[in-house]
C-alpha cells in the first residue's frame, strides 16, 4: 500500500478540493467535533471511497463537499468554485442510500422530473429523448413505464442513477446507494457503476461500509477513523482497469482487504479508548 494518486495532481486536475475542513454540531449547549482540519483532493475523472467505522463522519463529509453542509472551520472547491455554486450550476449529482422516487410515478417520469424542474427551456421531446438515453445507459429500457413498487432495490438505484446522469453532473457523490441490496446485487451493481463510470469519464466519491466494495471499484479509498475524525489513511488500489469477477482473486486484493481491515481495526480501538 502506499499513498494515494489523488495526493500528486495538482492545479486544473483537481475537481474536489477540500481543505482543512472542520464541521461542529451543537447539541444540549455541547459543541461535538465531527469533522477535524480534513484535507482531501480528488483529481477530474477519479473514482474514490470513503470508508470507516459507524459514526467517523464519512455522510458528513460528502455533504460538506455537496453543499449540503457549509464547514465550521476550512474551504471546499467543486470544479473551482463552492460547492453551492457548483449545485446550482448542476455540476453535482447525488444518489442516496434510498432511491426516493416519486412512487406513483413510472421510470421515465421519474427520471424526467428534475430536468422538467431545471430546464425550462427544453421541450418535453427533447427531456423525454434524454431520460430514455439515460434509461437505455443503466439497463432499464424494457422498465420505462414501471413504477418503483413494480422494481427490484437494485432497479431502483438504476432508476435514481439514471436521474442523476439526466442532469450530466460533472461529479457524482453516492451515500451508501447498495447498503439496502443484498450481497449478489450489490455485485451487480457494482459492476454497473464501473461500467457507468468508464463510459461517462465522471467523477465519483462514493460512501461505503464494504471493504471488498471499495477496493474492487476504486482507485484510492480514504479511511476514516474517529476521537478525532479525520482521514486516517489514503490507500491506492494498484489493481488495473477493467475489474471482473477475477479481480476478487488477484493477490493484490487480498493484500488491500488485510490492510484496510486492519486500519478499520485501528478506528475502532481509538473509537473505544476515547
Amino acid at each position: 500500500m502506499h499513498s494515494s494518486s489523488t495526493q500528486k495532481a495538482t492545479g486544473t486536475d483537481l475537481h474536489i478540493q477540500a481543505h482543512n475542513v472542520s464541521v461542529d454540531f451543537t447539541h444540549a449547549g455541547q459543541r461535538n467535533r465531527v469533522l477535524n482540519n480534513i484535507t482531501l483532493d480528488v483529481p477530474r475523472g477519479a473514482f474514490v471511497s470513503l470508508i470507516g467505522p459507524s459514526g467517523c463522519g464519512k455522510s458528513t463529509l460528502l455533504k460538506v463537499m455537496a453543499g449540503l453542509l457549509p464547514p465550521t472551520e476550512g474551504s471546499v472547491q467543486v470544479a473551482g468554485m463552492t460547492p453551492q455554486l457548483a449545485s446550482e450550476q448542476r455540476r453535482i449529482g447525488l444518489v442516496f442510500q434510498e432511491a426516493t422516487l416519486m412512487p406513483w410515478k413510472n421510470s421515465l417520469e421519474n427520471v424526467k422530473l428534475l430536468m422538467q424542474i431545471a430546464y425550462k427551456d427544453r421541450s418535453d421531446k427533447e427531456i423525454t429523448e434524454r431520460a430514455r438515453a439515460m434509461l437505455d445507459i443503466v439497463g432499464l429500457s424494457h422498465a420505462l413505464e414501471k413504477r418503483p413498487s413494480q422494481l427490484s432495490g437494485g432497479m431502483r438505484q438504476r432508476v435514481s442513477i439514471a436521474r442523476a446522469l439526466a442532469m450530466d453532473p460533472e461529479v457524482l457523490m453516492m451515500d451508501e446507494p447498495f447498503g439496502a441490496l443484498d450481497a449478489i446485487t450489490r455485485e451487480e451493481m457494482s459492476d454497473f457503476l464501473l461500467e457507468i463510470w468508464q463510459k461517462t469519464g465522471k467523477t465519483i466519491v462514493l460512501v461505503t461500509h464494504s471493504i471488498d466494495e471499495a477496493i474492487f471499484l476504486s482507485q484510492d479509498v480514504h479511511v476514516m477513523a474517529t476521537n478525532p475524525a479525520r482521514i486516517m489513511e489514503t490507500v491506492n488500489i494498484d489493481i488495473p482497469y477493467p475489474r471482473d469477477d477475477a479481480t476478487y482473486a488477484n493477490p493484490k486484493f487480498g493484500i488491500a482487504t488485510s490492510h484496510l481491515r486492519r486500519l478499520l481495526k485501528d478506528g475502532h480501538s481509538m473509537r473505544a479508548a476515547a
